[in-house]
């Protein structure tokens, strides 16, 4: 027996609408083709996978989180953390290659190759194995246990419970399935390690393999590292301390959609910012003659990031000689600067590109609307 579905509140419908109605919104805005569109991508990528590791205590910059994506090493994560990130990019670029493959088959075996995938590199962890005992869920604050798992003999069969309830073609609506898969398996805590990263990218994947727009921006990751306290709060409630899967799941439910709403207003911000960005760094590469490729770096440094040689030469397919040209021109036009020596040696946005982006970006709104005022009082009870 899995955590049942609850039924939905006139609210969560209302929610629901709203979210459907901006992921519309966003897929429409994807249609039409945008040079800075891949630029975003990637940096959402980046921050799903940096706020799914961030809830287990595993913190990157966003442009080591894009080094794994671009199979680069890190500016300044330590080995450990970045062998984390990176298995996670690993399991994530497994998701984006079967969110169109229609022969893909989301079975017991496809979630245990994703957590070997994500936790390969620490074989102590048994990727890609069930755990054969117990599982603790240990609260470092209180000092105490705050979840233990079903027994280790059941994980099997509720396994297969939760990937029959994923093959279902019923009428459920997406957001609630992908929610109730990330419930009912960090739930059963099938492995011994890398559960809840495991929920999140499963989540992901049932989004994606239903075509809510596409995962990079579909995902809430991001959105869920960035609550990490209210996440485990609401998990907490939910679990009441050990596998109860009769007990009622509607808060889990309404917090999801809460994520998503709060992360569609972010990524509908995120595009007027990156249409606002692109239309200023138009009219300094017209000013300065500049080309595509240099217009893609600078809209990379624009995003916060630290910028490499190496990195460019790999994007723009150039040559070194190429590149150190790129970067000294944009040196000499004040629009980069460089830190570090030799290896070490990166580039970042100089105060004349940030003050680019503060001129293009004054006029957009921050803030996000929150589609249920009450829900964060009611996990601190």
């Amino acid at each position: 027996m899995l955590f049942s579905t609850p039924n939905l509140t006139l609210e969560d419908h209302q929610v629901l609408e709203a979210i459907h109605s901006m992921r519309t919104d966003l897929a429409d805005v994807l249609r039409t083709p945008r040079r800075w569109e891949g630029g975003l991508r990637r940096s959402m990528l980046a921050r799903a996978i940096r706020g799914s590791n961030s809830i287990e205590g595993y913190y990157v910059e966003v442009d080591d989180a894009v080094a794994a994506l671009d199979d680069e090493e890190p500016l300044s994560a330590d080995e450990r953390t970045f062998a984390e990130i990176r298995g996670y990019r690993q399991a994530l670029g497994y998701v984006l290659a079967m969110a169109g493959d229609e022969q893909f088959v989301l079975d017991a075996s496809a979630i245990r190759s994703m957590h070997f995938m994500m936790l390969a590199h620490d074989v102590a962890k048994s990727p890609g194995s069930y755990r054969a005992g117990p599982v603790y869920v240990y609260d470092e604050d209180d000092e105490v246990v705050a979840y233990e798992g079903p027994e280790a003999s059941a994980v099997p069969e509720l396994m297969d419970e939760l990937v029959s309830a994923l093959a279902l073609h019923d009428d459920m609506d997406l957001l609630v399935r992908a929610a109730m898969a990330h419930l009912n398996l960090v739930m059963v805590h099938p492995f011994r390690d890398g559960n809840g990263r495991m929920a999140r990218a499963l989540q992901t994947l049932v989004l994606s393999r239903g075509g809510i727009t596409e995962p990079a921006f579909s995902s809430i990751e991001e959105w869920l590292g960035a609550n990490t306290d209210d996440y485990y709060r609401v998990l907490a409630i939910t679990g009441a301390g050990s596998w109860h899967p009769d007990r009622d799941c509607g808060l889990w439910l309404s917090f999801n959609l809460r994520a998503h709403h709060m992360q569609a207003q972010t990524m509908q911000r995120r595009f007027r910012q990156a249409n606002a960005l692109w239309e200023a760094l138009g009219e300094l590469a017209i000013e300065h003659s500049l080309s595509d490729r240099v217009t893609d770096l600078l809209f990379d440094a624009l995003l916060g990031y630290r910028l490499r040689r190496t990195t460019h030469v790999k994007r723009a397919e150039i040559e070194e000689r190429t590149a150190t040209r790129d970067f000294k021109r944009l040196v000499d036009l004040g629009l980069l600067k460089a830190v570090g020596e030799t290896r070490a040696r990166h580039y970042v946005a100089a105060k004349r590109l940030q003050e680019l982006r503060q001129t293009a970006l004054s006029d957009i709104a921050r803030g996000v609307e929150d589609p249920y005022p009450w829900l964060r009082a009611r996990l601190l009870l």
